[in-house]
């Protein structure tokens, strides 16, 4: 049913058609641009569930989301190593998901579903790594973590709101080492405010940077008339071609 669903949507990004839909546009346009790159033309029309591609290329599209679902394997494999330093643990975490019904069936249908988890579990991953760099602050693995954890969660957000739950987990974790810096009384207030400034940076500005981003790129590309037009001011419609209100003027 959803393959339906995002599959559309993916082919609206192709063909530059506007619509609305309740979750953010990062997904979607990772899906439309997978489709693009691997030569679909954005005209199957996803009217039911179950209907044949036939000539169709789909692959471009559910390939892409099967790989961002088998790189969940890897990033539990080494999250759980770092957390546990047990080889053992960590092997039996990777067969776990490796043998996994459930995720096995979402990663091969054009969903959304894959592509969340890849940035869900890419942020846990990325606070874990940054974690284990805390000895060495401001090196360069650790701004590289750190930027990461930021990236992964703005890819979170921006595929759907549930990502918001990471966001609440790596915040915990952030607020719980600033505590903890904050009570270490070898450190300077200056050094404490530094850590406090990258973390703002890193974790707070960069990902609405980028979350910002994917709604110009999202307007940018949508600008013919389409399903979602209706949602939105007279002023907005008269900026998409093929509106009947395009380019008329309208009053503030």
């Amino acid at each position: 049913w959803d393959e339906t669903h995002f599959g559309k949507m993916g082919s609206y990004y192709i063909n530059r058609t506007f619509f609305f839909d309740v979750h953010p546009p990062l997904g979607k346009m990772l899906i439309g641009l997978a489709g693009y790159l691997s030569g679909y033309d954005g005209t199957f029309p996803f009217q039911k569930p179950g209907d044949r591609y036939e000539q169709h290329n789909y692959i471009g599209m559910r390939g892409f989301c099967a790989f961002l679902g088998s790189c969940l394997v890897p990033f539990a494999y080494l999250t759980v190593l770092e957390l546990s330093k047990s080889l053992p643990a960590a092997l039996l975490t990777a067969f776990i998901l490796i043998f996994d019904t459930g995720c096995i069936t979402l990663s091969q249908y054009i969903l959304l579903d894959p592509i969340l988890m890849f940035f869900l579990m890419g942020a846990v991953l990325s606070m874990v790594k940054c974690n284990s760099c805390a000895d060495r602050p401001f090196s360069a693995s650790w701004w590289f973590w750190l930027s990461l954890t930021g990236v992964n969660l703005a890819g979170a957000m921006g595929v759907k709101f549930v990502g918001l739950f990471v966001v609440l987990l790596v915040g915990l974790n952030t607020v719980y080492d600033l505590w903890d810096l904050l009570g270490n009384l070898s450190l300077s207030l200056v050094m404490f405010g530094k850590h406090l400034l990258a973390r703002v940076l890193c974790l707070i500005v960069l990902p609405l940077a980028l979350y910002t981003a994917m709604f110009a790129v999202h307007f940018a590309v949508l600008n013919k008339s389409g399903p979602g037009d209706g949602f939105f001011s007279s002023a907005f419609q008269s900026q998409l071609i093929g509106n009947n209100l395009h380019n008329v003027s309208i009053p503030e």
